[in-house]
């Protein structure tokens, strides 16, 4: 086939080039939902179908039904040159020792059957949870051995990037819901990857399929017209950003579009999605041995969006809403824009990051302790609940015993400092809509503006009362210390 009828490439990292167009294996798990399993031959043999069309990498992850089994059947028996599979590690909130996570990405080799995995992203469920940063440095080191060509994650917010990166992880991608739906990944998220380098796959570019002609005019489907997770997932995102008539306002301006350039509206969403500046890749989802969609998907490549295109689907998203936060936030705060609207598809539940203690001679209260070199040196709790109050030590960007998150960066831990304190909140009994007072100490008065709005989305809602000091200094590389105090109920 020549190159004129395959999508266009690029290089992702080193020794990684892919084609513009990753095709996703996420609805395996849906056509595997009731229990039975894909034949795994048949399926390969539909992804080396992809591949001979130029559509030669595929995107995956561990829990994505056996997804993995079959891109392995796949590598062995069909794949040619250039073929690359991506897949994604999303194991529950927990110590990331070394152990934990060669266990958890050697699982993926071991059913891949491949001895480097091109692409291992990375998901984590809650941000209290440090861990993060744990698995990642030692993904990293697993790059360095050549077990890994690059690194990713998905559906990681530009706050907690920003900590993966200023902690020295060469993150290649972040890969997040991207579409003309959900626009969120075009604000903060890209302006951070123009300067870390990081680079977006966008999924969900079709918002589960609402984004074609087949919806354009008609009338809002009902719950027992919507078969898949794929399309409860995105009709909780159409909800959220004016419902049924705010996705017949963005329709409408994309049929204009694709009837002026003789294409299909989803090329134009597509298309759409592929022209913002930090977007790498797109993943297109496949239904493997029932129906692909690759002739219309080429398509998009045959034209582009001119400046009255864009102005017209710009007119459309001043009449819609936004989805609420940055991206990853439906997996980690409400409104849960997930399939079920919880994360019951995903997680039974969420274990507290540290466990309370009693105080010794005092019954009426517990205390939290995070295991910073600090807290045995100094003598003190990082938190302590007494009945309805919860106060929280001054609290510096320390990870483990003793070293310090994103040293010079007063942004960075900022982020990582309200993560602990969301976590010795969470451990006592409260959330972070319990605190009432916060009070903040900066080594810099000039630091003050980053620092606030990094206080600003996590509070936006709350609103605590807030005092922000400048401080002579602050012991070490710390730019920045926090205290909080929180009333449950």
């Amino acid at each position: 086939m020549s190159d004129a009828h395959r999508p266009p490439r690029i290089a992702l990292a080193d020794g990684l080039e892919i084609s513009r167009v990753v095709t996703g294996l996420w609805q395996v798990a849906d056509q595997e939902r009731d229990g039975g399993l894909l034949d795994r031959e048949a399926a390969a043999r539909a992804m080396a179908d992809y591949a001979e069309a130029g559509f030669d990498a595929f995107d995956m992850a561990d829990h994505y039904g056996s997804a993995e089994e079959i891109a392995g059947s796949f590598l062995k028996r069909h794949a040619g040159p250039g073929a690359a599979c991506f897949t994604k590690w999303c194991p529950e909130p927990g110590p990331m020792t070394r152990e934990v996570v060669r266990a958890g990405v050697g699982r993926s080799m071991e059913r891949l059957g491949v001895e480097t995995v091109d692409l291992m992203q990375f998901h984590w469920w809650s941000f209290a949870h440090p861990g993060y940063l744990d698995a990642m440095r030692e993904m990293a080191v697993m790059k360095e051995e050549g077990l890994v060509r690059a690194l990713g994650v998905t559906n990681f917010d530009t706050d907690h990037l920003r900590v993966l990166v200023g902690m020295g992880v060469p993150v290649a991608t972040n890969q997040v819901s991207f579409s003309l739906v959900d626009r969120r990944a075009r604000e903060d998220l890209s302006a951070f990857c123009r300067e870390s380098g990081t680079r977006l796959l966008a999924y969900g570019t079709l918002c589960g399929g609402f984004l074609t002609d087949r919806w354009v005019g008609r009338p809002e489907p009902t719950a027992a017209e919507i078969p898949d997770w794929s399309k409860s997932k995105y009709k909780r995102f159409i909800d959220a950003i004016g419902g049924w008539s705010a996705l017949q306002t963005i329709l409408s301006a994309a049929k204009a579009i694709a009837d002026k350039h003789g294409v299909s509206v989803a090329n134009v969403a597509t298309r759409w999605v592929l022209e913002q500046e930090m977007v790498a890749a797109i993943i297109v989802g496949a239904r493997l041995t029932e129906r692909e969609h690759r002739a219309d998907t080429m398509r998009l490549f045959g034209f582009s969006l001119d400046a009255e295109d864009h102005a017209r689907l710009e007119d459309a998203f001043a009449r819609t809403g936004r989805v609420p936060g940055d991206c990853g936030d439906e997996y980690r705060k409400p409104p849960f824009l997930t399939a079920s609207g919880d994360l019951s598809h995903h997680l039974d539940a969420l274990p507290p990051v540290y466990q309370p203690s009693p105080v010794p001679g005092r019954p009426d209260r517990l205390r939290i302790d995070t295991g910073s070199v600090w807290e045995d040196i100094a003598g003190y709790a990082r938190a302590m609940r007494i009945g309805e109050r919860i106060l929280v030590s001054g609290t510096t960007a320390t990870h483990g015993a003793g070293e310090v998150v994103c040293p010079g960066d007063p942004a960075g831990q900022a982020v990582y400092i309200l993560d602990k304190i969301r976590a010795s909140v969470e451990a006592l009994g409260g959330r972070m809509e319990d605190v009432v007072r916060t009070r903040v100490y900066l080594a810099d008065v000039s630091e003050w503006e980053p620092v606030s709005r990094v206080h600003g989305r996590v509070f936006a809602d709350v609103r605590p009362a807030n005092t922000l000091l400048a401080v002579g200094a602050l012991v070490g590389d710390y730019r920045v210390e926090i205290e909080a105090e929180a009333i449950v109920g």
